[in-house]
């Protein structure tokens, strides 16, 4: 297996564990993927979404980067009609002088699929107006959000029509909850430590203070004997 596949398969391994995204390989073919990035976060506009997109992967991956394209296209300042991104990290290694991107915002080769997906789940709540892919969807985020999150809710629900039959969709309190350890604890006095109990140790502390106290009895009576 060559270096860009056997990459692309542990990838797809450690990614088929997540929650907030339900990947699937096009045709056994492991440079084609089918991705649905679910939105997890109970703040954000696209909460509850099952976003499905395609990334393919270049021969010579990681060295460049993967393209990703929703499939059905997202009402977006930074997404095209075509369900394109306008996104830095998908774009070529090194700097842009005519954009004014910084190498360190664009692909590099430690960039990986989770970087990816997790940047546009950044871009969906956090849109560049700037520099808009969608020009209109950039004038009304500015001038009419309210419209503009109307849009988006449409957006949302038409993206819950892709969600397999049978998925278990998950929620922000099913993906993030966490498991309470159930022990049975049988034990009794005479198998438990004093100590682990808050360290209470009266009892002993009472013995203790008893033979102290008889040891002082014994020693003044040795002392008296010694004085007659």
């Amino acid at each position: 297996m060559a270096g860009a596949e056997r990459l692309l398969a542990n990838e797809f391994k450690l990614q088929s564990k997540e929650k907030w995204s339900h990947v699937e390989l096009i045709n056994d073919n492991i440079f084609e993927w089918s991705v649905a990035l679910i939105v997890l976060n109970p703040d954000s506009l696209y909460y509850g979404g099952y976003f499905k997109a395609k990334m393919t992967f270049p021969s010579n991956y990681p060295y460049s980067p993967p393209d990703f394209r929703f499939l059905r296209p997202l009402y977006h300042p930074n997404i095209y009609p075509d369900g394109r991104l306008c996104i830095s990290i998908l774009h070529q290694p090194g700097e842009d002088a005519m954009s004014g991107e910084l190498a360190a915002e664009r692909w590099s080769p430690v960039q990986r699929v989770e970087t990816v997906l997790l940047s546009v789940l950044s871009l969906l709540d956090d849109a560049e107006v700037n520099s808009p892919a969608n020009v209109d969807a950039g004038v009304m985020l500015r001038n009419n959000p309210a419209k503009y999150k109307e849009l988006v809710k449409k957006d949302l629900e038409l993206s819950k029509q892709d969600i397999p039959a049978g998925f278990d969709m998950p929620t922000h309190e099913t993906a993030f909850q966490t498991k309470k350890e159930e022990v049975d604890y049988d034990m009794t006095w005479e198998d438990s430590d004093v100590e682990s109990f808050g360290g209470s140790d009266s009892e002993g502390d009472l013995e203790l203070d008893s033979d102290f106290a008889e040891e002082e009895d014994d020693d003044e009576d040795d002392e008296d004997e010694e004085e007659e």
